[in-house]
């Protein structure tokens, strides 16, 4: 028949259940009333702007409602980089409140953002994904940045992936 068990006790890989079944929309809905609760208007403002985008790209024409893994990724990782992007305008205009707001709404994002690779393991990953192509010069490079932005997508910034395709093509 059935059984039971209690969702406390229920762990994959040694992580919580709780927190990998649930999808981003409702981590960050509960996330939302936890700040709400501790009156933390930072963390509250990035989380509803994380929601507003969800939502947007839900209801977005021919969208089906739910988003897959990659969609929350793609919009996480398209919100990370608005912050990151507004950080460095602000901080090279001499705008430190704004830039510590976008500072710390971008470190709330990476929360719920899978762990990004170190310059050296992407570095290895891209001398892994050349020969795996069978790349000879730069002029392969579209070749190599289509396969390492798939297989790189949300752990590394492409501009960073970029930059190490670049100087290992011109080896």
């Amino acid at each position: 028949m059935f059984k039971f068990i209690s969702i406390d006790s229920f762990y994959i890989d040694g992580r919580d259940a709780r927190t990998t079944i649930m999808s981003l929309k409702s981590k960050v809905e509960a996330d939302i009333k936890d700040a709400m609760r501790a009156k933390d208007q930072d963390k509250l403002r990035a989380l509803r702007a994380i929601k507003s985008l969800i939502l947007l790209e839900e209801t977005k024409g021919g969208a089906s409602g739910e988003l897959s893994a990659d969609d929350e990724l793609k919009l996480l990782t398209k919100a990370a980089k608005q912050r990151r992007e507004s950080a460095e305008i602000y901080q090279a205009q001499g705008r430190e409140d704004l830039w510590a707001k976008e500072e710390s709404e971008l470190a709330i994002i990476e929360q719920f953002m899978p762990r990004q690779l170190s310059d050296d393991e992407v570095k290895e990953k891209v001398k892994e994904i050349i020969a795996r192509v069978g790349a000879s010069g730069p002029s392969d490079m579209g070749k190599v940045m289509g396969v390492a932005s798939k297989e790189l997508a949300g752990q590394a910034d492409g501009r960073v992936i970029s930059t190490f395709v670049k100087t290992e093509l011109a080896k």
